[in-house]
């Protein structure tokens, strides 16, 4: 039998599975991967809301990460919700301990999409200064790009120039995502040491999923453990999680509608 490459996903628990380690896990099955996980918190939220957020103890997360990189020839992970500066500084350290070179994509996740706080201040520095310049790629949004260069990032101009200076100070590739853009097109801008690239999709209207920036990163991850480059793997991911949106799911219930991503039952345009 062929055996699909593991892809490790370090990241929180979402109980309504759109977003974090659940979405990662949908991903990266969809995608070709063999999904792994290591949790760094639970949160009780769903789609637009989040209620209580629950980080896990320092060691229990080491622990989640020796064990699997100790029983599976993991070829890829990526980094979600890690909470708290005592969070990032031990999933950094197991990192460096069992890792061995692996692509690593960290999403730097700051706030819900509901506006839910998923990382506390103090993490933001050590996030900065310890985790992403671990990172093959980083994946921040225009909010959490705007925290990171400490400048507005409105614009596509913004967003060229942020992606070419974050580039530079964190010594790795970045991937800006321009889903908070106004107008027709989901535009995001890849910074490589060969320059820049423009991904481009129809937006979706009238949509409030969460868990986009997860399955996004998620489906980097699994790209580049099935061998692609990491254009082709980014460019396999806008696709997938493009079709994530535009065929979600919706349902109406006593609170309202929700809105959910549509992971394992994409159909053919």
């Amino acid at each position: 039998m062929v055996s699909l490459p593991p892809v490790l996903s370090i990241a929180g628990s979402d109980s309504s599975c759109g977003a974090g380690v659940q979405a990662d896990l949908k991903a990266i099955s969809a995608l070709g991967g063999y999904a792994l996980n290591a949790l760094t918190s639970v949160v009780s939220e769903t789609p637009g809301k989040v209620s209580r957020v629950r980080l896990l103890e320092p060691e229990f997360i080491a622990d989640q990460i020796r064990v699997l990189f100790e029983a599976f020839p993991i070829r890829a992970a990526k980094t979600g919700m890690l909470g708290g500066s005592a969070q990032v500084e031990v999933v950094v350290q197991a990192w460096k301990t069992h890792a061995g070179g692996i692509p690593l994509v960290v999403d730097p996740v700051m706030v819900a999409t509901g506006g839910g706080r998923l990382l506390e201040d103090d993490a933001v520095s050590a996030m900065k200064t310890l985790l992403l310049p671990l990172a093959t790629l980083i994946t921040p949004n225009m909010d959490e790009a705007e925290v990171l260069w400490g400048k507005p990032v409105t614009t596509r101009e913004a967003m060229e120039t942020c992606a070419w200076d974050l580039a530079q100070i964190f010594q790795t590739s970045v991937l800006l995502k321009g889903g908070h853009l106004i107008g027709d097109d989901a535009a995001d801008v890849l910074c490589t040491e060969d320059g820049l690239m423009w991904f481009e999709a129809k937006r979706t209207p009238n949509v409030q999923t969460h868990g986009t920036g997860c399955t996004y990163s998620a489906s980097i991850a699994t790209g580049l453990a099935n061998g692609l480059e990491l254009v082709e793997a980014v460019t396999q991911a806008k696709e997938f999680v493009s079709c994530a949106i535009a065929q979600h799911f919706v349902w109406q219930t006593s609170a309202g509608i929700v809105h959910a991503l549509n992971h394992l039952h994409q159909r053919a345009e």
